[in-house]
């Protein structure tokens, strides 16, 4: 299981990694799912505010990876985080550190679902979101990825089958801008 954290917060003005979700830090819900989840291993890639994310969030046994190219995009935190991937690993779940909404279940059911596939994602009502699956055999077209949008052009490109999991209700919200996150704390009420 990988989780990106290492974003900058740009367009929120602060590291959204820490805002409050539920009485702990945003990034920490995430973990928390990934411990919770039947991964045999957690990384979690930070990068900016690291020394702050560092105090606030109980990682317990993930491997904490960080990514000094974070500014780079996504891609860069996936990189990073390959190369502390265990040798055993068929492959990783990808989730992100601001879609709380992500559940342990779907994360599980997507493992189950896509083990033997390139790719796999999760289909909600309203469209594909993560968690995304990413099997050994794509490692290398994932390493040659860049920038925010780049699983996505890998997912979509038509050279690797993808599975599909079903999921119930809508993309889970995440949070890039402080509107995004009142939306999910009035949600949360």
């Amino acid at each position: 299981m990988v989780v990106l954290g290492a974003g900058s917060s740009s367009r929120l003005g602060q590291p959204k990694q820490l805002l409050e979700y539920r009485n702990k830090p945003l990034l920490q819900t995430a973990v928390d799912t990934a411990h919770a989840s039947a991964a045999t291993q957690v990384i979690v890639a930070i990068g900016g505010s690291a020394p702050e994310v560092r105090t606030a969030v109980d990682f317990g046994d993930a491997a904490v990876v960080d990514n000094v190219h974070f500014t780079t995009g996504c891609s860069s935190s996936i990189i990073s985080a390959m190369e502390v991937i265990d040798e055993r690993c068929d492959g990783f779940i990808l989730m992100l550190a601001d879609q709380p909404g992500v559940t342990r279940a779907s994360v599980d059911a997507l493992a189950e679902t896509a083990a033997q596939l390139p790719l796999g994602v999760c289909r909600y009502e309203d469209g594909i979101a993560h968690p995304f699956w990413f099997h050994r055999s794509v490692f290398g077209d994932l390493a040659d990825l860049h920038g925010d949008k780049g699983v996505w052009k890998l997912i979509e490109s038509g050279r690797h089958p993808v599975a599909e999991l079903t999921c119930a209700g809508t993309i889970p919200p995440d949070v890039d801008t402080w509107d995004d996150y009142e939306r999910l704390i009035a949600s949360d009420q």
